[in-house]
């Protein structure tokens, strides 16, 4: 698998309500340097429908400002629209919404 191809297969997993940051997704497709591969990636999506890019947020919960499929403001759109709580500041609640990076069925 290709770089991009890890970092797909894992937003694949993120849960709708839920977000994941840059350095989680990369940790969890294998290497915690890859960061700035993971928003690379996602901006260049194939799948916008099947890989639910909108759902990866920075370390403080913001949005991407330029998403690649309609702008920061669309993001936060899809991610409310999926029940996903924002601060007062206007960024993901990660406390409430933070993925914890295991697939649907297994215990932590």
């Amino acid at each position: 698998m290709t770089a991009f191809e890890k970092i797909y297969d894992v937003v694949r997993q993120i849960p709708r309500g839920k977000v994941a940051t840059y350095g989680m997704i990369a940790h969890l497709a294998g290497n915690p340097r890859w960061a700035r591969v993971v928003g690379y990636a996602l901006h260049v999506n194939p799948e916008p429908g099947v890989i639910p890019c909108h759902r990866v947020v920075n370390r403080f919960g913001g949005m991407a400002p330029a998403f690649a499929f309609g702008g920061e403001q669309r993001q936060r759109e899809l991610l409310e629209g999926e029940g996903v709580a924002f601060t007062p500041d206007g960024n993901a609640d990660l406390a409430q919404c933070l993925w914890n990076g295991l697939k649907e069925g297994e215990l932590s």
